[in-house]
């Protein structure tokens, strides 16, 4: 009941409003009985030619109306200060949730398609929600009224209408049943066209650059017409499933009439009961078919609620340990004890590496790719978990304190950053959301940024695009090193954070890094080397194994793997195998 659990939890900050709706729905089922009984009263009166109570029973029925107005309208307030707020609360919830997945979550599954299911989750709740109280317990509620009054009229007609409700429910419940996995698959299929399509969207230069709309749109036709088939299977089953309930319905409708007429006749009951059995029959009848066409929906909204939460069934493979603690870096020295590690299905990549790397040295990461150079420095920001061993940070084991403190005394400037759809203010404000404008145009000034921002329309407000479309690679990247220069965090990762920069600009901003790696432990990986001339260390690494370390000019004279790599560099870059 993984749903029910779901829309419990959602639910408990507005219990207040909840209530209030299911008091509306009280009154409702009342006033649905109240007013029938007051037309037979009536009725009675009248043909009785009693017409002393006809201006006091006129009045209670315009009481009983203008309450109804004032239910309704509290209903409508409820409503306006429910719906909204829960809807935000659903998807604030699920994308809290989905935001501690592992990093491989995020590399495995479409964007498109979580964003999808939690946006059907945002949809169908709500839904769910109202048609329980609007439908099923109005539903509930009136029937027990309904019975106790056909009762005291003849008892015939409670029978024969409570008989009626069972076989019409449980002819619903078994339809409905072969109906689930129908729905389920419906939005599963529906969920993947949505994913395509983000995917299709997103990619949108690549789809143009190779002139494949055609083959994409081809793709997504094809994924529609499996959504066709199903969507088609299902509705053709509602289809005969309603016919049948349509003919159960008739048969009661001609049962309960002639049973009317036939005790009316027999001077049984008077006209005001004939008058009300009529009206609660036609009433509960109509109540009973659309809460038919409403179970469908709900149903429908069911599954396709049960679909979405799939997201919330995966175990993030990275958590936090009880009791976790901050990180406090005083220093900055990393180190490896005994690492091992491989990723899923794959062969080891590090065996039992143990390194230190002093607080405040700058350190460069070379070798073929594959050689492990980047699986190194998502292991020290903790996107993966080692197999054993220990990876510490001042001696604190980054497996025993929390994830965001780790990641805060971090600063990451990868080869090829992905921006918000948002301001450039926004982008830069990253490395830190309390600077000042004044900080953020120096960090862009640092970084170089300035130069081209300034000549933006809108300069700092102009929007980058989506994952910075709008902006060259090169603008990106002084971007994300303007975010860094803002962070200041005491660690610093580099992922060939140049490597998109033309010669001139790369020169500008090398005196500005520098500036920014001084007192910091930090990290360059590169295919470049002459930007790692001036690290005070250079570590080579070949499939999983760290073979050589020393400065540039120590590596040099060994005539090992890093002067092979130094001397078959092709335009200062290293060749991608061997």
């Amino acid at each position: 009941m993984r749903v029910l659990k779901f829309i419990f939890t959602v639910t408990q900050p507005f219990k207040g409003y909840l209530c209030g709706m299911m008091l509306v729905v009280l009154i409702t089922s009342i006033d649905a009985n109240l007013r029938p009984y007051l037309v037979k009263l009536l009725i009675d009166n009248v043909a009785e030619e009693n017409l002393n109570y006809l201006w006091m029973l006129a009045g209670m029925y315009g009481i009983a109306q203008i309450l109804m107005v004032l239910n309704w309208t509290f209903s409508d307030w409820c409503i306006m200060r429910f719906y909204a707020n829960f809807r935000v609360h659903i998807t604030t919830t699920l994308a809290y949730k989905v935001s501690q997945y592992s990093y491989t979550f995020f590399q495995n599954n479409l964007a498109g398609s979580i964003v999808s299911k939690i946006n059907d989750a945002f949809s169908s709740v709500p839904s769910i929600w109202f048609i329980a109280n609007y439908q099923f317990i109005n539903f509930g509620l009136s029937t027990i009224i309904t019975l106790v009054l056909l009762a005291k009229i003849h008892i015939l007609f409670a029978t024969g209408l409570l008989l009626w409700i069972i076989v019409f429910l449980t002819v619903t419940y078994l339809g409905m049943k072969r109906v689930v996995p129908l729905t389920k698959d419906m939005a599963e299929s529906r969920s993947v066209i949505w994913g395509h399509l983000s995917d299709f969207m997103t990619n949108m230069l690549g789809v143009r650059l190779f002139a494949a709309t055609k083959f994409e749109m081809d793709r997504i036709n094809t994924q529609s017409q499996d959504f066709i088939r199903k969507a088609q299977k299902h509705g053709r089953f509602l289809m005969n499933f309603y016919a049948i309930e349509g003919g159960i319905s008739s048969i009661y409708t001609f049962s309960f009439l002639f049973l009317l007429i036939y005790l009316k006749k027999s001077n049984l009951i008077s006209a005001g009961d004939f008058a009300l059995v009529f009206m609660l029959n036609l009433s509960i009848a109509d109540k009973l078919f659309e809460l038919s066409h409403q179970l469908r929906d709900f149903i429908s909204y069911w599954g396709t609620v049960d679909q979405a939460l799939t997201i919330l069934d995966v175990t993030p493979e990275i958590q936090d340990v009880k009791d976790a603690k901050k990180l406090h870096v005083e220093k900055g020295e990393v180190s490896f004890k005994d690492v091992c590690f491989h990723y899923k299905g794959t062969a080891p990549l590090f065996e039992n590496l143990s390194l230190t790397i002093p607080a405040g040295q700058k350190v460069g990461l070379v070798g073929y790719s594959g050689s492990g150079k980047t699986s190194f420095v998502n292991l020290i920001l903790r996107l993966y978990d080692i197999k054993s061993g220990q990876i510490l940070i001042d001696d604190q084991d980054i497996g025993s304190v929390t994830q965001n403190s780790l990641r805060e005394n971090i600063g990451m400037i990868p080869q090829d950053p992905a921006l918000f759809h948002r301001s450039l203010t926004e982008n830069i404000k990253y490395g830190s959301e309390n600077a000042s404008e004044v900080e953020v145009v120096n960090a862009a000034k640092r970084a170089h940024a300035h130069e081209f921002i300034e000549k933006l329309p809108e300069k700092y407000e102009s929007l980058v695009g989506e994952k910075g479309v709008k902006l060259s690679g090169g603008q990106r990247q002084r971007i994300a090193i303007a975010r860094a220069i803002l962070k200041n965090a005491p660690i610093l990762i580099l992922d060939e954070a140049t490597s998109q920069l033309d010669s001139l600009t790369e020169n500008y901003i090398q005196d500005s890094m520098w500036e920014l790696m001084q007192d910091k432990t930090t990290i360059i990986i590169a295919h470049r080397l002459s930007t790692l001339l001036n690290m005070d260390r250079i570590l080579v690494f070949d499939k999983g194994k760290i073979i050589e370390d020393g400065t540039h000019d120590e590596l040099l004279a060994r005539d090992g793997l890093y002067k092979t790599l130094w001397t078959t560099q092709v335009a200062g870059f290293i060749p991608e195998n061997r």
